[in-house]
This record gives C-alpha cells, structure tokens and sequence, in this order.
C-alpha cells in the first residue's frame, strides 16, 4: 500500500470520527439501503454519496471535510461511478468503530487491550475480573491492534444483524 493511500485512508477516519455522532448513525443506515457513489453528490442511476445518504436518514450536517476526505480516498475521478466494494466496507468500518470508541467511554482499544493483558498476567481474583469480554472469533492477525479492533467490530456486526432480524420478525409478524 503505497504512502499516499494511507494518508488518504487516516485522514478519512479521522473525518469519520469527527462527525456528529447522529450523522455517523443515519450514513451508516443511508449505506445499507442506497448505491454509494463517488465523484459527485448523486448520479442519474439513483447513487448518492454518504453524506447525502446520512442527510437523507436524518444525520442533518454539512461537512465538507468528509466529503474531501471520501473523494480523496476513492481516488474519485471527474465523473461519478459507484463506489466498489471495499470502498464502501471501508467507510462502514470507520463508521462502527468510531461509534464503537465513543460507547467504551473514551478508553481506546489499546487501553482495552492492555487492561486485559494485565489482567491475564495476574492471578485471577473474583472482585477484580475484566469487565469488557472480547471473544475471538477468526484467527490471530498479524499486529495486536488490528486483533483487537476486528475482534470488537466482529461482535458488533453480530449484535447488530441480531437486532436487526429481531426488529424486522417484530415489524412482519408471520401471518
């Protein structure tokens, strides 16, 4: 990965971080249900950019540095094209975990991880046990951090399809 697309990805969490906290909610409910498009505010096929898909579902905010930091990380060209796959992962990912960071009350996942290292090399005392449980669920990585984080947002992506089919049987009961 060259040097520039990892500016272009950092300066696109740290966009993703700094929007309102609503506006992160309603982009990520605006990219489950419309095309995601790069280079342009909307298309003439339907797609429409994050920003718009958070305006759209109630995220009410005008941030032009998002906007900048999307297009620069999409390499977006002079006419819009639908965002591809692992752009729009990207972006989702950044969403959750900075939703993820803001709920674990300001402690990092570093500071996470290093609490339950601690806690791994101490004797195990019953008023002193972890109260945040990160269950593994695919194989080690390569860099400690990058475990953590996928970890953690694994888990939420589980909890959240729960919720969600939880929500849609209770909307459309079986008739």
């Amino acid at each position: 990965m060259s040097r520039r697309r990892i500016n272009t990805a950092e300066r696109l969490r740290t966009a993703v971080e700094l929007l309102p906290r609503h506006t992160r909610e309603a982009m990520l409910r605006g990219i489950d249900t419309n095309p995601i498009i790069v280079g342009a505010y909307t298309d003439n096929k339907g797609g429409i950019c994050p920003m718009l898909a958070a305006h759209r579902n109630g995220g009410r905010t005008s941030f032009a540095s998002f906007a900048r930091a999307w297009d620069d990380f999409t390499r977006a060209p002079k006419r819009p094209r639908r965002a591809g796959r692992r752009e729009v992962r990207a972006l989702r990912t950044y969403l959750e975990m900075s939703l993820l960071n803001e709920d674990t009350d300001g402690a990092s996942l570093s500071q996470i991880a290093a609490s339950i290292r601690e806690q791994r090399q101490e004797p195990a005392q019953p008023e002193r046990r972890a109260t945040i449980h990160i269950r593994r669920l695919k194989p080690k990585r390569p860099l400690e951090l990058r475990r953590a984080r996928y970890d953690v947002f694994e888990a939420t992506a589980a909890a959240d399809a729960e919720l969600r089919d939880e929500e849609l049987r209770q909307s459309h009961p079986a008739g």
